[in-house]
């Protein structure tokens, strides 16, 4: 199988804007740093060549940006997606947030990416990182080379990677794989075996850790309303900075109801929090609890699909059957 390298898409990615197909492409950019990755625009060949990033940390989801991109423009734009990210595009395309007929889809493969926070914990000056099969090599600063293995360095998310199937694209480069019956529900089940005090404490110890930076908000691909009620003056809780602890708690518990039943679990709210809130578990608890409900559903799977609490059947469950499950948890 052909090797999938930074080359290789940047190749293509020109091929494209050459021929006309696409006018601008969406995928990364290397900063100062080689953990320093984010998403970046690219117009022409020239750019691609000089900044155009593929590797272990291009963890960012690239379907929220489409919702913007798509209406500045009636050209097509070329997108790199990992398995992952599909399931988000399908899902705003379910929602309507952008024109499928803009977009250019080349799907990526991905063994999962590398997580800096979790580098760091082994090498804190870390300057690069090379892996392959037998590993992850970090070159530290003060240290040497520290060898590691590539399960110590990844982030929760492709640790408990729920496919490897991509769900959308035009075109796919390497094999395609399959969903993954992987242990992401977890530490979910860890949480509801708690009390309901110790489980108060739990979370009330990660979410007062919280700046109201608003990231984990900010990059959620179901986050698209046009005005949050957190930039709603009139709401009484656009404040940034949060009044009392209640709130403070409340911002998170809110944004994880506002998301049920479309979320995804990309994980990318746990991914650019500063902080390092397991803000992700959140989400999956009510997945879990979709799932034990309805029947599974995974969102984004399918273009189209109706979550389970938008879908009215005379089969739903009642609340007074939830009590009688057993879902004291909940």
């Amino acid at each position: 199988m052909q090797e999938i390298t930074r080359d290789t898409l940047i190749s293509r990615a020109k091929e494209l804007l050459a021929s006309g197909e696409v006018d601008r492409v969406y995928g990364w950019k290397r900063g100062e740093f080689c953990y320093d990755v984010t998403p970046a625009l690219f117009t022409d060949a020239e750019s691609l060549e000089k900044d155009f990033e593929w590797g272990d940390f291009c963890g960012a989801n690239l379907s929220k940006y489409l919702v913007e991109e798509t209406r500045k423009s009636e050209g097509k734009i070329l997108v790199f997606m990992k398995p992952c990210d599909t399931y988000s595009f399908n899902q705003l395309l379910t929602e309507h947030r952008f024109d499928r007929e803009k977009v250019y889809v080349i799907g990526t493969p991905c063994a999962g990416m590398l997580d800096p926070k979790r580098i760091r914990d082994h090498a804190e000056s870390f300057t690069s990182v090379v892996s392959d099969e037998n590993g992850v090599t970090v070159s530290t600063l003060f240290d040497g080379d520290v060898k590691l293995d590539r399960s110590e360095v990844m982030p929760d998310r492709c640790l408990n990677c729920k496919s490897k199937k991509h769900v959308a694209y035009d075109e796919l480069f390497g094999e395609d794989g399959g969903t993954i019956a992987s242990g992401r529900f977890d530490e979910v089940e860890k949480i509801e075996k708690m009390t309901p005090d110790e489980r108060f404490e739990f979370w009330r110890g990660e979410l007062s850790r919280c700046i109201r930076c608003n990231a984990c908000r900010d990059v959620c691909p179901a986050c698209t309303c046009e005005k949050c009620v957190f930039d709603n003056p009139n709401s009484g809780v656009e404040n940034k900075a949060a009044e009392n602890s209640f709130e403070e708690q409340m911002f998170h518990i809110i944004r994880a109801f506002h998301v049920a039943g479309r979320c995804t679990d990309c994980g990318e709210c746990s991914r650019v929090c500063p902080q390092q809130i397991p803000l992700h578990l959140l989400n999956r608890k009510f997945i879990k609890d979709i799932d034990g409900f309805y029947g599974e559903y995974q969102a984004g799977a399918e273009v189209g699909s109706r979550a389970p609490l938008v879908d009215y059947t005379t089969e739903d469950i009642e609340p007074s059957d939830a009590v009688k499950g057993g879902d004291e948890n909940a």
